[in-house]
């Protein structure tokens, strides 16, 4: 079974898990990364409670269009993640265990990052195609600021692996590698959330 496959299995699974619990009174909320979305990412999460400590936060994400002066920064992605929560649930501090995996072609994006053996500064001059798979753990925080609405901020770290294509520039078809892996340690979410809880 290939990795995209094992993916979309293991994504459908957390999906049908996520739907087939029972709805109740602050069970429930549907959210937005307000980071995200200041990036022109689409995106959507919701998060059910599993126990009184225990939730399932599952987000993805969407970007599908060029962006201006020949940059590309599409990209789809889901996150499913396990929370404890040190309190109640939706309140206070929590930490987290995700998964993550999407595909991506991202180039023309002019930086000199470079981090933990990942240098960012090639994205700059060249274009590059592929999915990627990982895990992470994160911490976070919730302010509740009325009956249904919270505020949420939480930070990532964790691994991903990444398989993909280079080409030569970001709007020409040429490619240059085929077929190459890369291990990358660093920041996997970053999130100011709003919360809709029912």
């Amino acid at each position: 079974m290939s990795e995209c496959k094992k993916l979309s299995c293991l994504l459908l699974f957390a999906l049908t898990f996520l739907f087939t619990q029972e709805v109740k009174a602050q069970q429930v909320a549907v959210k937005t990364n307000l980071v995200y979305d200041a990036t022109a990412n689409v995106n959507a999460g919701i998060e059910v409670g599993l126990a009184k400590r225990w939730t399932l936060d599952v987000s993805g994400n969407l970007n599908a269009w060029d962006m201006s002066h020949g940059r590309k920064w599409k990209h789809w992605f889901a996150q499913p993640e396990f929370r404890y929560w040190f309190c109640d649930r939706f309140s206070g501090h929590f930490i987290g265990v995700h998964l993550h995996g999407g595909q991506y072609n991202v180039g023309g994006l002019k930086n000199s990052i470079k981090f933990l053996g990942t240098d960012f500064s090639k994205l700059g001059d060249h274009r590059f195609q592929g999915w990627f798979a990982g895990a992470g753990i994160a911490y976070g925080y919730t302010w509740i600021l009325g009956r249904h609405w919270n505020l949420e901020a939480e930070i990532g770290f964790g691994y991903s692996y990444t398989r993909y294509d280079k080409y030569e520039c970001v709007g020409c078809g040429r490619k240059v590698e085929e077929d190459k892996d890369h291990n990358y340690v660093g920041p996997t979410k970053a999130a100011i959330n709003l919360v809709y809880l029912f």
